[in-house]
């Protein structure tokens, strides 16, 4: 069958430790990024990149980053909407500060201002754990969406609502309302794509094996000598890495204009929250798969319900709400491991075919 593994050998530890050691996961992913850079782009318009691309890219960025801190360090963040808001205002002032600055390196510069920021709010993680983390982060997330509106330095003395200038890159514009979608696109999945290789690499690392071992058990991890103060402040910093570079995009690519308290407030941080719930605790691929879920999920519902059945938009969106926390005390109570776990059992299954267990 596809997964079957009779016949393949591996005769070197580099082969042993590449990131896909099946063959049919790499012809997979290769198929996978050749239909994305190769044929999407030609297909797409703005419908599909503003209400499914652009969305399921972007917080697929920011779940990974936000899996990082909650899947892998075991250390609970509800603070996401507000380190987004780092990210996009720290866009906005590159940006309007140094107006010839490579857009790439706008989006890289505001997730480090993001990490530097997750670090400081990272602090109290060194005393406190579990529910008492979660309030911190929540304050930081109040804080920083109050700091935003009530500063006017962040947005140049003039409206709240930022609206990021026009930019290129590589001689394509890529901003403003006058960018094309399919540059929107191939801008974003670039990102995506690269620095979920890094992501990868780095769960499999050091690094990452340190942020396990204090999630599992943070005493015998520092018994056997991983500093908690290191690894604890790493994973701060490179999840708010991440969910900085997302809430730059959503800024510069996806929405072009934002007012904090609107764009990244509370919900946004229970939304990519659920993402890594349903999509899968301590998985790279239950990033995606969660991301996808929580931003296709509203579109399907509203095909269906609304353009089909004929149902209220309103009452639409309390559906979608209770369908949300429904599937969450589901997969919490029949497969913790989330979307990203089911997809590891089928794949076993499918190597024991015809004899699955």
């Amino acid at each position: 069958m596809l997964y079957r593994e009779t016949g393949l050998f591996k005769t070197s530890y580099q082969a042993d430790q590449a990131l896909f050691t099946l063959t049919q996961d790499r012809i997979l992913i290769g198929l996978i990024l050749l239909v994305a850079f190769a044929i999407v782009p030609f297909m797409v318009n703005d419908y599909w990149s503003k209400a499914i691309l652009l969305p399921f890219l972007i917080y697929s960025l920011v779940a990974l980053g936000l899996n990082i801190l909650v899947g892998y360090c075991g250390q609970i963040s509800l603070g996401t909407g507000g380190f987004m808001a780092v990210g996009a205002y720290g866009a906005y002032k590159l940006m309007t500060g140094f107006p010839d600055m490579n857009l790439i390196l706008v989006v890289v510069l505001s997730g480090g201002i993001a990490a530097a920021v997750g670090v400081l709010f990272g602090l109290p993680s060194l005393r406190i754990k579990g529910f008492y983390l979660a309030v911190a982060t929540l304050a930081a997330q109040f804080f920083l969406i109050w700091m935003f509106n009530k500063v006017p330095w962040f947005y140049n003395y003039e409206m709240s609502q930022i609206t990021v200038p026009p930019r290129e890159v590589f001689g394509v514009l890529v901003t403003g309302p006058n960018s094309e979608p399919a540059s929107q696109y191939l801008f974003t999945l670039s990102f995506v794509v690269f620095f979920t290789w890094i992501a990868m690499n780095l769960v499999r690392g050091r690094i990452g094996r340190g942020w396990m071992s204090i999630r599992d058990r943070d005493i015998a991890a520092e018994l056997l000598g991983i500093k908690p103060l290191q690894t604890k402040l790493s994973a701060f910093a490179v999840s708010s890495f991440y969910v900085g570079m997302g809430g730059a995009l959503v800024f510069t690519i996806w929405l072009g204009s934002v007012e904090a308290t609107e764009a990244f407030d509370i919900q946004q941080s229970f939304f990519v929250l659920f993402a890594i719930i349903i999509g899968g605790l301590g998985s790279i691929l239950g990033s995606f798969l969660g991301a996808a879920f929580m931003s296709l999920m509203p579109v399907v519902l509203k095909l269906i319900l609304v353009d089909g059945v004929g149902v209220v938009p309103v009452d639409a969106k309390h559906i979608e709400i209770i369908l949300v926390g429904v599937l969450i005390i589901v997969f919490l109570i029949n497969e913790p491991a989330g979307m990203a776990r089911m997809w590891q059992i089928f794949k076993e299954k499918m190597r024991l075919w015809p004899f699955p267990y």
